[in-house]
């Protein structure tokens, strides 16, 4: 039953791997990729010194920790929450409404947010204007950019992750709780001394396999919030972005190889950091 899965996975994920080498080359179509001339290094020299580089690394970097923070905080939050509500349809229509957002493309989430903020028509600026005030060009306005991301990729989420930590708040023994009331304990002290050491391990699943997507931006994210905006890039372009746009505008394949291979490594490289402090400091909870 596993071997359709594994060959796909071959297929898929590790035969493409060959294609790194495109970073080490300086690709032309009459050579094709393994006749195109070796330049070694050369590909990730002219990519750090686009002066690019810092910015987009910065940036995505940045991004996904506080996604990673903010999002899983809310999440075990709401998770919690629900898992306190007595009423059980209550309970099931919240959560299922809570979880539609995350099967709308980011596309449709785009568009939200331009006929929110446009600043000729967006409804928010509608609103000010209605009473007297002056309009906000939310477009041309750097520091907004990172709060109203931050947002988007709350909402799209949030309600994903609460059923997964749900789930694992579901499975924590009911007679612990029972206990805990007959001792007189406080929903407060439920969730501190039962709830979150019983979802401790799904946590920490989590927190590493997000570690490992710190070095990738969510890419239908940035580029269809943002339309691509030239004049927030320097807050909203990542290392995706970044390669997208380099190789619809200047066909540098050997580049924009170099740059998501430097991207996958420094990935790699913050699992294995991960993954080994937890290992140290609980080996039973550590992936490998």
């Amino acid at each position: 039953m596993l071997v359709p899965s594994a060959v796909i996975i071959i297929l898929m994920c590790y035969i493409p791997m060959s294609g790194i080498v495109l970073a080490f080359k300086q690709y032309n179509y009459h050579d094709g990729i393994w006749g195109s001339p070796w330049v070694g290094f050369e590909n990730f020299r002219y990519f750090f010194d686009s002066g690019k580089a810092w910015t987009i690394t910065r940036n995505t970097v940045l991004y996904n920790i506080v996604f990673l923070i903010v999002n899983n905080f809310l999440q075990i939050v709401c998770a919690i929450f629900l898992s306190e509500l007595a009423g059980k349809y209550f309970k099931r229509i919240t959560q299922s409404l809570m979880f539609l957002p995350y099967f709308i493309s980011w596309v449709v989430v785009g568009a939200f947010v331009y006929n929110l903020f446009n600043y000729e028509f967006g409804a928010i600026n509608s609103i000010i204007r209605s009473f007297g005030g002056e309009g906000i060009d939310v477009y041309s306005n750097k520091a907004a950019w990172p709060f109203i991301l931050v947002a988007a990729s709350c909402f799209k989420n949030l309600g994903y992750g609460t059923v997964m930590y749900l789930a694992s708040v579901v499975n924590i023994d009911g007679q612990l709780f029972e206990s805990a009331d007959l001792d007189g304990a406080t929903m407060l002290q439920k969730i501190r001394y039962i709830t979150l050491p019983g979802i401790k391990p799904t946590i920490i699943i989590l927190f590493l396999i997000s570690i490992g997507t710190i070095m990738k931006g969510d890419f239908q994210m940035f580029w269809q919030v943002t339309g691509n905006n030239p004049m927030v890039l320097d807050v909203t372009d990542v290392i995706d972005t970044y390669v997208t746009r380099s190789m619809l505008t200047l066909q540098e394949f050997g580049m924009t190889s170099a740059a998501g291979l430097y991207q996958s490594v420094f990935s790699f490289l913050l699992i294995l950091l991960a993954n080994g402090l937890v290992k140290r400091a609980d080996p039973d909870h550590a992936l490998f």
